[in-house]
Parts: structure tokens; C-alpha cells; sequence
């Protein structure tokens, strides 16, 4: 009998002593900013280039709750489908000049093959702004 509860024991503080290292190690979740920038690396790693045209450029203003964004607007076709997408790209203005994005300017756009609607013009390693 003695034994049982011993084991008993061993098993309890066991159980009690990994839950409490997993709280304390697990990752914390990422924020869209965290994901934003994983996404834009990952295309650059896979992406195919096409050619695409800026729309427009639209800055967005800030509400509640939102930080003010401004949008690259553009198009571009993949195998006869024409996708019209957006891009934040507040935190890469140090890499653009937004002053020189008007309608019809040519730019490359890299896309995801297996999903052409996944796609950017503008990256921390990769313009496809054409000025």
C-alpha cells in the first residue's frame, strides 16, 4: 500500500512540475506585424515575378483601435486570371517613395504559384517598384 502512494505521488508532482515548465516556455502568439513581415520573406524565398501597374496609393486614416496604414494598390495576371490585390506597406516606406507611385506605373509583383492571390510588390529584400 505504501508503494502505490508513493508512486501516486512521483506521478502528481511530475504532472504539476511539466505543466508548469510548459507555461513558462511556451511561445507567446505573434501579432499581425510578426506575420505580415513572415509572409513578405516567405514569398521572397518562393515567389514567381510577373508583371503587374500600381492603381493607386491610399492612406488610410487612424481610428480606433488601428494604427493609420497606407495601401499599394496593383494588379496583376496570372495564366489569364487578372487579380487585383493591396499591400501595407507603412512599415516599409524607408524603401519607397510613395510620391512616385501613380496610376499605370509598371511594377514587378511576386506571387505565390500555388496561390496567385498571395502576393507583394514591396519586401525587405526585394523591390518591384519600377521608378
Amino acid at each position: 500500500m505504501n508503494s502505490f502512494r508513493l508512486y501516486s505521488l512521483v506521478v502528481a508532482v511530475s504532472t504539476v512540475g511539466i505543466l508548469s515548465v510548459y507555461a513558462l516556455l511556451r511561445r507567446k502568439p505573434k501579432g499581425p506585424a510578426e506575420l505580415e513581415r513572415e509572409r513578405r520573406t516567405w514569398l521572397d524565398g518562393i515567389g514567381r515575378i510577373t508583371d503587374g501597374t500600381v492603381i493607386d496609393v491610399h492612406e488610410m486614416e487612424q481610428n480606433e483601435g488601428h494604427h493609420a496604414a497606407v495601401l499599394l494598390i496593383y494588379k496583376y495576371d496570372v495564366a489569364g486570371v487578372s487579380y487585383e490585390c493591396s499591400q501595407d506597406v507603412t512599415y516599409l516606406r524607408q524603401w519607397i517613395n510613395l510620391h512616385s507611385c501613380r496610376l499605370g506605373l509598371p511594377t514587378s509583383v511576386k506571387y505565390d504559384p500555388h496561390n496567385p492571390g498571395n502576393s507583394l510588390v514591396v519586401s525587405e529584400s526585394w523591390m518591384g517598384l519600377r521608378q
